[in-house]
């Protein structure tokens, strides 16, 4: 109800709606109506109610409400679904549990703030609360899990595609998962797989942007939307064109048009043609990394000429001496 009232006031946000006319536009009593805009307001909405003119919406709170995200969404598949929470451990744990309960593909899960962020190999995912955007995708793709990689790379060109197109900043990724800008990183790819040996059950995908964060919020070597444009973000809009790209794009995954993400990734790339050192299976492997294959692994080149394709693994820009 508080959502189809936000709606309505919405659509007449030019100027003040009776009770009356809420009240017969939704049909429920006049005092419901006084109850849920009293709520909406402490949920943050700023609703100005003048006697005999009614209410009129003057601003929606900058809170990440599955309500506004849904708002003009216009998906099939991302987002059709959406849980939100002011504080979790971690929404890849939240999505996870929704995923082995039966939630349907495109679940979204969305934080203001993650007690236990975390990133790849363990490492912590520094979050915090109401300037980033921290969410996880409940995925069920048909691929096998060897092509699991292919995932990562396509979410990381989502968002670098959505940071240059709509934001106007030089985004690039580095393999595999992160997004970085201007040599700091801005966002962070959690890929967490739950699958048998032929056949994946689902996919976690949790995705951390720093978004609206001051330099002395984040850690070292880490930057925010905001720092580079000077300019604070709506991260409801930037969720929506991040859905709706990650909806395009994942109609490539397991078919011959992943050669379209493979090509932007290349574009994007901050690791192709430079040295890197690579943390994979209890060693590490030194050499040029020259591309990757159609499954996303990283193909490197060691001293000896020998090209390794890595899945997985902790890599490092190399500088040459």
């Amino acid at each position: 109800m508080e959502a189809k009232i936000v709606k309505f006031l919405k659509e007449h946000n030019h100027c003040f709606v009776s009770g009356e006319d809420i009240s017969r536009k939704l049909n429920v009593s006049r005092t419901a109506v006084w109850k849920h805009i009293q709520h909406l307001k402490e949920c943050g909405y700023e609703i100005t109610a003048q006697p005999h003119l009614g209410y009129q919406l003057s601003a929606i709170p900058d809170l990440l409400l599955p309500d506004e995200i849904s708002d003009n969404l216009d998906t099939e598949i991302m987002g059709k679904k959406i849980i939100a929470y002011a504080s979790t451990t971690s929404t890849n744990d939240a999505a996870a549990l929704l995923a082995e309960n039966g939630s349907r593909e495109g679940t979204v899960v969305v934080a203001e703030h993650q007690t236990k962020g975390r990133g790849r190999l363990g490492r912590e995912w520094v979050s915090p609360g109401n300037t980033g955007l921290y969410f996880s995708l409940v995925l069920r793709p048909d691929i096998s899990p060897a092509e699991a990689g292919k995932i990562t790379l396509m979410i990381a060109v989502s968002v670098a595609r959505v940071l240059r197109d709509s934001y106007g900043v030089a985004a690039a990724i580095k393999w595999p998962n992160d997004v970085y800008l201007d040599n700091e990183k801005v966002c962070g790819i959690l890929t967490e797989m739950n699958a048998e040996q032929d056949l994946i059950n689902f996919v976690i995908v949790g995705i951390g942007i720093n978004v609206n964060s001051g330099k002395s919020g984040l850690p070292a070597g880490a930057t925010s939307i905001k720092i580079k444009r000077g300019e604070k973000i709506d991260r409801i809009r930037l969720l929506q064109r991040l859905l709706r790209e990650i909806e395009t794009l994942y109609g490539c995954i397991g078919s011959k048009n992943f050669a379209k993400i493979i090509q932007l990734w290349r574009d994007y790339s901050l690791t192709l043609g430079c040295r890197v050192s690579v943390k994979w299976r209890n060693a590490v492997l030194e050499g040029q990394a020259m591309d990757v294959d159609e499954s996303g692994a990283l193909m490197v080149r060691d001293d000896l000429g020998f090209v390794h394709h890595v899945h997985s693994g902790d890599v490092a820009m190399v500088r040459m001496e």
